[in-house]
């Protein structure tokens, strides 16, 4: 060890350490929030229900590139689905997204 460590300070630290799956499981929501395209699916999520066809309208996008971005957002739990008939409607899982998202913008804008 180090003589320049404090062991207590790093003791205090290791306790509030959390487990290897946390820190993936977060990384890759995080990993979410590091593709603007996500970004703009998210921001466009958290004012309205909307499919395919529509996030392809409003973001000047292909379908493929659409749905596969929405593959990641629904891989990490952060959007969710709901079909009616053919057509499947993507929404924000819960407004804990929508706080990252608003308190980075936040952030950037100080």
């Amino acid at each position: 060890m180090s003589e320049f460590v404090d062991p207590e300070k790093a003791e205090q630290s290791r306790r509030q350490m959390l487990s290897e799956d946390d820190y993936d499981d977060m990384s890759m929501i995080f990993n979410m929030f590091s593709d603007s395209t996500r970004l703009k699916i998210m921001s466009a999520l958290f004012v309205n229900e909307l499919c395919v066809s529509d996030l392809c309208e409003l973001l000047e996008m292909s379908a493929s590139a659409v749905s596969h971005q929405l593959a990641g957002l629904k891989k990490t739990k952060l959007v969710r689905t709901r079909k009616i008939g053919k057509r499947v409607y993507y929404s924000m899982a819960d407004e804990h997204i929508e706080n990252i998202y608003r308190m980075a913008l936040e952030h950037i804008r100080e």
